[in-house]
């Protein structure tokens, strides 16, 4: 079970301020999820192949296809400010 002092440990190693209400409120929560974490430990999984996703028969990703790009200067038109032809942007490092 986590209690306030773990709590206070966590939010310190987070730099985090909590008021009273805020570490009573995570303890609880906290000790929630651990006591899931627990549930889901004890089931049994003996039977079940360890895999990294549930389906492998489906890829949702589309295939790799080459296509014409925007015109450069229709791509530069969409910019608040071009010099050159490129983008400008503020200087950021002096």
């Amino acid at each position: 079970m986590i209690d306030k002092k773990d709590v206070l440990h966590i939010a310190a190693l987070a730099r985090l301020t909590l008021s009273e209400e805020e570490v009573e409120g995570m303890t609880k929560q906290l000790d929630s999820i651990l006591g899931y974490i627990d549930l889901l430990n004890s089931a049994d999984t003996s039977g079940v192949e360890a895999s990294a996703h549930m389906k492998y028969d489906h890829n949702p990703l589309r295939e790799d296809a080459t296509k014409e790009s925007l015109p450069h200067d229709e791509l530069l038109r969409n910019g608040p400010s071009v010099r050159k032809g490129h983008f400008a942007v503020p200087k950021v490092i002096g």
